[in-house]
C-alpha cells in the first residue's frame, strides 16, 4: 500500500479529473499510475537493445536474388523433361 502527498493545485486537478471520468480520486490516480508504468516499462524494454539493434549488417544480399534464383531451377527442370 503506498500513500502520496500532492500539492494544492495538482490536488485540485486530480479531483476535477476525476469527476469528469466518473471516479474516485484513488481510481484515477491508480489508473494514471498503471498507464504511466506501462509506458516507463514498454520504453525500457525497447531502450535495452538500443545500442546494438540495426548494427549487426550480415551482408548477405542473397535474398533478393531468390526470385530468380528459383526461376531458373523451374525452368532447367522443365527443359530437362
Amino acid at each position: 500500500m503506498r500513500s502520496l502527498r500532492l500539492d494544492p493545485e495538482l490536488d485540485e486537478k486530480v479531483q476535477r479529473a476525476a469527476a469528469i471520468k466518473g471516479e474516485s480520486v484513488s481510481e484515477f490516480i491508480r489508473h494514471a499510475a498503471d498507464e504511466r508504468a506501462e509506458e516507463t516499462l514498454a520504453s525500457a524494454s525497447s531502450d535495452r537493445f538500443a545500442d546494438v539493434a540495426g548494427v549487426v549488417h550480415g551482408g548477405g544480399g542473397q535474398a533478393r536474388h531468390s526470385g530468380e534464383a528459383f526461376t531458373e531451377s523451374l525452368v532447367r527442370g522443365h527443359k530437362k523433361q
